[in-house]
């Protein structure tokens, strides 16, 4: 299911094993939420690079049902993708939609973001969506608290947490390894308390999962305190079972995930800031809306042989993006990807050869550069 093939320091390369195939680690998840990353082709992520992708069981239960994905073949066949997939579990939602949602022990009452219906989303059902859509990787439900949270909030967010994480083990299929194939991963949550979080991953450990994952980050805390969370928390995670970083993705924080000794990481950034005009490049981020574009005849990002860079100018995606053509997103979106799936093999590389730690310290000191901001 999971094996660790290389070390380097804290960080490590392995392959993680699944019915569609493997996913080579350290790895990076575009985000398909709905079933669909973006403006992106499935056959435009395998050019990128994905091994694998992110889709979420609570946007697909509300459009256009389970039901529905089954009837046409699982998420694989909907989407016509036939590498592994992850669902999310709705858990990030009991954040994401706090404003219309009522948390209690048995589950959540959603206000539909479609329509405004209720729909109520209890552990049982995450894991009934989750077997429905076919993933290969499903996620326990959890409690997901906003940052900063007094105390007891973030205790009382473990305690469901754990709760729901047994309930999700029993649906699945009665532990790790059930469940016909499909893998679950239990969620750490705890906030920005080492203590809470090192409570919360021992008891998720007695129960047994598949795999692990820090979920309840990058929602209100900072940086720091997610950096030096890590450091403290990861190291002490199952050695032989993948470990998952949920929705932080920024490059600098990723590749620090990465020395932590993280496996997994999924973000929105290369695909949301792609769609606005920010291109994630060796030197920084790229807004290429600025003025000082309109004239520039150099591709995006000099370094990159991605379809975008290779055959396109700043000016040109500038002018794209000032017109309103869709193309514009597509094709910042590509490049993107390109560069976060290239950031993860160039890491697996490093790792490979015992040299993460120069590679990594080679990267901050490019990426940190001033030049085309």
């Amino acid at each position: 299911m999971f094996r660790v093939r290389h070390a380097s320091g804290g960080a490590r390369t392995g392959v993680l094993t699944t019915a569609h195939g493997d996913v080579r680690t350290p790895a990076f998840m575009p985000v398909g939420t709905c079933g669909s990353v973006k403006g992106l082709w499935p056959g435009e992520l395998l050019e990128a690079g994905a091994d694998i992708v992110l889709a979420n069981a609570y946007h697909l239960h509300v459009r256009p049902g389970h039901g529905t994905v089954a009837a046409l073949g699982g998420l694989h066949g909907f989407m016509g993708w036939d590498r592994p997939v992850l669902t999310d579990s709705g858990g990030f939602q009991v954040f994401s939609l706090a404003a219309g949602s009522r948390v209690s022990d048995e589950g959540v009452l959603f206000r539909s973001h479609v329509d405004g219906s209720p729909v109520r989303m209890t552990p049982e059902l995450s894991m009934e969506v989750q077997r429905a859509l076919g993933s290969d990787v499903a996620m326990c439900f959890d409690d997901c608290p906003a940052l900063p949270s007094p105390g007891g909030v973030l205790r009382a967010s473990v305690e469901r947490t754990l709760s729901w994480a047994a309930r999700c083990r029993a649906a699945h299929g009665g532990g790790a390894g059930g469940g016909g194939g499909r893998l679950l991963f239990g969620i750490v949550q705890g906030g920005t308390d080492p203590a809470l979080r090192a409570e919360c991953l021992e008891r998720l450990v007695g129960t047994g999962f598949d795999g692990y994952a820090v979920g309840g980050l990058s929602v209100g805390e900072k940086t720091g305190e997610t950096r030096e969370l890590l450091e403290g928390l990861v190291p002490g995670m199952p050695a032989g079972s993948p470990r998952y970083l949920m929705g932080v993705g920024a490059p600098l924080d990723v590749l620090h995930g990465v020395g932590t000794g993280l496996d997994l990481f999924d973000c929105v950034l290369p695909t949301r800031n792609g769609r606005n005009g920010q291109l994630f490049t060796a030197k920084g981020p790229l807004n290429v809306r600025n003025g000082r574009f309109k004239d520039d005849p150099l591709p995006p990002d000099p370094g990159c042989a991605c379809r975008t860079c290779s055959r396109h100018s700043r000016a040109y995606l500038r002018h794209l993006f000032l017109a309103g053509e869709p193309l514009a997103g597509r094709m910042a979106t590509l490049h993107n990807l390109h560069f976060y799936l290239g950031m993860m093999r160039a890491s697996r590389d490093a790792i490979d050869r015992g040299a993460f730690d120069s590679f990594r310290e080679g990267f901050y000191k490019e990426y940190a550069s001033d030049e085309w901001r």
